[in-house]
């Protein structure tokens, strides 16, 4: 990682308007640094440099007529490849979509677009956003900045590698079941899963419908919270997206959180870590406990015993959505479709297409969710798994009853070496259990990093989770935190 970082987001858009910065100079800077880090990282699977470059044209000129400058003018940022952009190529990781331009904007990226960001192109990602490492996209595993030899977490895996190797000032994400917040954590920078429905996903690829959501990860919480503004709000082509006003996330970010009440799983305030949680995630997640106490917050014990059982939860519900989602990639009405003989039936069409098309880890979870949905099976898999969704969503609502935030770690281990458990499927789905849950309650959740790195100098999260419609809520703890968590960091390397 360089020691020098880039200027935040916001300090981009603020050297734009103010006429220090022009758009050109900050997009040419980036393509250089993507010049110098790919393909070795593979954080992107297209690079847009003439239409980068064009819009950052467009930007100066704006500037030049005297127009009055929009909340992203001369940002440049990435999208991950499962979120439309007219014109350029969208593979969602999967070599079924190789070939497929979108005709249309989707409405998030219409909104950045708008607000005068500029996109840089498309980050990978793991096929269909499908997996928790990164390591699941048919063109290439991406690597972490901080490590190349290891994961950077997925599937936003591209997404929070190119933020965290300083490609751009921002990038979008989908996060099901952890997506946005995973990466984030293992690669050291904020990643923000909004309530279900804050955020359009028209013109977003599919994987499970009920649990999707796009959300922002970018360097710092006011990066992140400027970007949410931008991109919320109904849409009138998503029935799932929600009339809910779009509070100003900045203003919210004041610094105060005396008199909050953070909630925190029980078992996490023993003297040992629970099974599963790495002993240095543990230790700095007792450390973040200790500085929200120290800004005056209350630490309240919340009892999430339904949610030891969301992992075994989402795997039944995500499966069944994605099975249902990606049964349109038969290669008659969308994807890749297979060479075959004259002789040869629609099914073997079906087969070979889908065969060909899909990945491994695709395939898993088609054939989990259409055994979850088969007659006979249909109520004791996905009948039953419906049931306990609505028990941890209450037992989790519950618990924010009891208080404003639930805090405790996003992954159980930092980065882990791409060849150690990645191969293992069932060690994958359980880097999930501290995040699923949000996305089963449609609850707001997001990740920070903490400023002390682990044993290893490899970064870790801190994840809050919050109310339906409550991100200002979340962002305004995460960014007290970590304004508080770096300055004793800082004065504790001083002393050293």
């Amino acid at each position: 990682m360089s020691s020098s970082p880039l200027p935040t987001l916001v300090d981009c858009a603020a050297a734009f308007a103010a006429g220090t910065q022009t758009a050109q100079a900050a997009t040419e800077a980036a393509l250089e640094r993507i010049k110098s880090s790919e393909p070795e990282l593979r954080a992107l699977l297209h690079v847009d440099a003439e239409g980068a470059l064009a819009a950052a044209d467009a930007c100066d000129q704006r500037r030049a007529r005297g127009e009055a400058p929009r909340p992203l003018d001369g940002v440049p940022l990435v999208l991950k490849d499962n979120i439309s952009l007219r014109g350029q190529p969208m593979t969602a990781g999967s070599r079924i979509l190789n070939d497929y331009t979108p005709p249309y904007d989707a409405t998030c990226a219409r909104k950045l677009v708008d607000a005068g960001a500029i996109v840089l192109g498309k980050a990978n990602l793991d096929e269909f956003a499908m997996g928790s490492a990164g390591t699941h996209s048919a063109f290439g595993a991406t690597g972490n900045p901080w490590d190349p030899t290891r994961v950077p977490g997925g599937s936003s895996s591209g997404s929070a590698a190119s933020v965290a190797a300083g490609y751009g000032h921002g990038a979008l994400g989908t996060d099901t079941g952890g997506s946005i917040r995973l990466p984030a954590a293992l690669c050291g920078v904020v990643g923000v899963k909004p309530t279900y429905g804050r955020v359009s996903r028209y013109g977003v690829v599919a994987f499970a419908s009920s649990l999707d959501q796009v959300g922002p990860i970018a360097a710092t919480v006011p990066d992140a919270a400027r970007l949410l503004s931008v991109i919320s709000g109904h849409c009138p082509h998503d029935a799932t997206s929600a009339e809910q006003p779009v509070p100003d996330f900045e203003a919210a970010l004041t610094g105060e959180i005396r008199g909050l009440r953070v909630g925190v799983d029980a078992e996490l305030l023993g003297e040992s870590p629970p099974e599963g949680l790495a002993p240095a995630v543990f230790e700095r997640t007792r450390e973040a406990f200790a500085t929200l106490e120290a800004l005056g917050a209350t630490l309240v014990p919340v009892d999430l015993t339904m949610t030891r059982y969301g992992i075994a939860t989402y795997y039944l519900v995500a499966t069944a959505e994605a099975s249902a989602n990606l049964a349109r990639y038969d290669g008659v009405r969308f994807g890749h479709r297979a060479e075959l003989g004259h002789d040869s039936s629609i099914d073997d069409l079906y087969v070979r297409s889908r065969g060909e098309g899909f990945g491994t880890e695709v395939k898993r979870r088609i054939i989990l969710g259409t055994f979850a949905l088969s007659s006979g099976y249909y109520d004791a898999y996905y009948g039953r798994a419906c049931q306990v969704r609505r028990r941890i969503h209450d037992e989790l609502l519950g618990a924010l009853g009891q208080c404003d935030v639930i805090a405790g770690p996003t992954s159980p281990e930092p980065a882990w070496l791409r060849e150690g458990k990645s191969l293992d499927p069932m060690q994958l789905y359980l880097m999930d259990a501290y995040t699923v849950s949000a996305n089963l309650a449609g609850v707001p959740a997001l990740s920070v990093p903490m400023p002390r790195l682990d044993e290893l100098g490899l970064p870790v999260g801190l994840h809050l989770v919050g109310r339906h419609w409550d991100e200002a809520t979340l962002l305004r703890v995460a960014d007290a935190y970590c304004e508080a968590a770096a300055t004793s960091h800082q004065r504790t390397e001083v002393n050293r």
